[in-house]
């Protein structure tokens, strides 16, 4: 889920590197409007920050549906989505630096959390049907002209 009031309404191709065909993306104008779609879906919002008073990374527990919210590297996250927030969480820092580039903070928040999910007991893998719909999704997205080679399959198919 992308928050991009402030950067257009798209995905860089040449920052993403072709992983737009892999993820699903959503994008919001406002962080309001993103909580309450991630909300409707019952996740808990937990914004990641270095400020006073957040929990520490390795104190974290995910024991529910978690959407994580990482800001921008100079400005962070913005004020209206630290206070939608159910929980802060920071990564530990030592020495002179506040914060990390956001892209190794998620990966270390990430690299954590979904260890502490392979060892717990969470239903939180995708179902069997759920599996198949993204395996045939990126299937389509490897494909060159699919939709007109599936226009195509349907329309040579005989009436039964």
């Amino acid at each position: 889920h992308l928050i991009e009031g402030r950067f257009g309404n798209r995905l860089d191709k040449n920052i993403a590197m072709g992983a737009q065909k892999w993820v699903d993306t959503y994008s919001y104008t406002n962080g309001g409007a993103c909580v309450k779609a991630l909300r409707e879906q019952g996740y808990k919002i937990v914004a990641t920050t270095p400020m006073d008073g957040s929990v520490p990374l390795d104190e974290f527990i995910v024991d529910e549906k978690t959407a994580l919210l990482f800001g921008t590297e100079k400005e962070g996250l913005s004020e209206e989505l630290l206070e939608e927030a159910d929980l802060a969480l920071r990564i530990p820092m030592y020495g002179f630096s506040e914060s990390l580039n956001v892209s190794v903070s998620a990966a270390i928040v990430l690299q954590k959390l979904s260890a502490d999910l392979r060892s717990s007991g969470l239903d939180w893998q995708l179902s069997e049907e759920e599996k198949l719909i993204t395996r045939l999704k990126w299937a389509k997205n490897t494909i060159k002209s699919v939709d007109q080679i599936i226009e195509r399959y349907f329309a040579e198919i005989p009436d039964s």
